[in-house]
């Protein structure tokens, strides 16, 4: 999340000791951002490049040399990678300076359910740096090594939260005839949500609807008098969004209510849907190409389920969002993942590429 102390620290130095215009920390609590200016004539156009920094609370279980020493923290999503990549870029860019305008390369905290994105923002990141174009890279398990993949338009989803509180008659468990059970509600309830996606939602159209915990009692022969459910909700439209949150809240008091116990659903809305503009998405693929051929960049990658709170900053900012592939490696936010090394020559090259194309003299 936010506690980032020495790699905030890290990167900060790294920066002013490449040479960069201007470093400043504290950016959103704990980000980073340096400028570097170009030389190939007068420009006020600011480019910004965004690498994540946060790590997450996962017990590493790779078992290699470099694998965390912090216990129940690793970068299990490659953010450690993505610094390396835009430190390396960086370092190119301060030395050649053979670009017009000026590059804003920003370190982002917690964006691993923190909104740093959001925190950065709201710190003044455009307007104290100009930056008027944004784009940003993440490390994808399962694409090939030396691939991109990119699309116009929604390319990552929305993230919801959706708690519901199923309220019963708590009693013994022997008489369940004066009882109403709140599990047995909760679970029919669990059931009948399974239905909005499959039936409400047009089957050419994306949602997912995951209710990943049931809680309830503390004994075997109890029945408690409530049983909490939780879960996720992943869409990239708004009109799908808003169809599963109206749907959850009536089929779950509708079904509540037909077995006597009563239904309170709280519904968060969490990171937005993120939507590559088209023409920035363009030029992302573009620079790709230049580094591995176009053949080897597809520019129509189907869309993931998963969320990434740059969308908040493609919500302010032409700007696109592109994957690089990570190889046959363990999945994100597993204790098997690894950042494949191989991979930060073609991240380097493309933040190189892109720089160059967006800021030509």
């Amino acid at each position: 999340m936010y506690e980032l102390p020495r790699t905030a620290r890290f990167v900060a130095e790294r920066l002013a000791e490449i040479g960069c215009d201007r470093v400043e920390t504290g950016i959103g609590r704990t980000g980073v951002v340096g400028l570097i200016s170009g030389r190939r004539g007068a420009s006020d156009q600011v480019l910004g490049l965004r690498s994540d920094m946060d790590a997450l609370p996962i017990e590493e279980a790779t078992g290699a040399p470099y694998a965390s020493r912090t216990p129940g923290q690793m970068h299990a999503c490659g953010h450690d990678g993505h610094m390396a990549m835009l430190l390396a870029a960086a370092k190119c860019l301060a030395e050649t300076r053979d670009f017009s305008g000026t590059v804003a390369l920003v370190f982002q905290p917690a964006e691993e359910g923190g909104a740093g994105a959001r925190a950065m923002l709201d710190d003044r990141l455009v307007a104290r740096f100009g930056v008027g174009e944004i784009y940003g890279m993440h490390n994808l398990p399962g694409l090939s090594l030396g691939e991109f993949g990119i699309r116009s338009g929604p390319i990552m989803a929305a993230a919801d939260r959706v708690d519901i509180r199923i309220e019963g008659r708590g009693g013994h468990a022997g008489r369940p005839a004066l009882v109403i059970d709140p599990v047995v509600a909760a679970s029919h309830v669990v059931l009948a949500l399974q239905t909005i996606v499959s039936r409400n939602v047009d089957p050419l159209e994306s949602g997912v609807l995951s209710i990943t915990q049931i809680r309830a009692g503390a004994a075997d022969n109890i029945v408690d008098d409530a049983a909490v459910l939780s879960g996720t909700v992943r869409t990239l439209t708004p009109q799908v969004r808003d169809l599963i949150e109206r749907r959850i809240g009536e089929i779950a008091a509708g079904v509540a209510g037909g077995l006597g116990a009563r239904a309170v659903t709280t519904y968060q809305r969490g990171y937005p849907v993120t939507v590559n503009a088209p023409e920035a998405a363009g030029f992302a693929a573009q620079a790709a190409a230049t580094v591995v051929g176009a053949g080897a960049v597809a520019t129509n990658h189907p869309p993931l389920m998963v969320a990434e709170d740059f969308a908040y900053f493609l919500e302010e900012l032409p700007g696109a969002f592109i994957f690089m592939g990570n190889g046959d490696s363990g999945g994100l936010h597993s204790p098997g993942y690894d950042f494949d090394d191989r991979a930060i020559p073609n991240g380097v090259s493309y933040w190189l590429r892109l720089v160059e194309s967006r800021l030509a003299a």
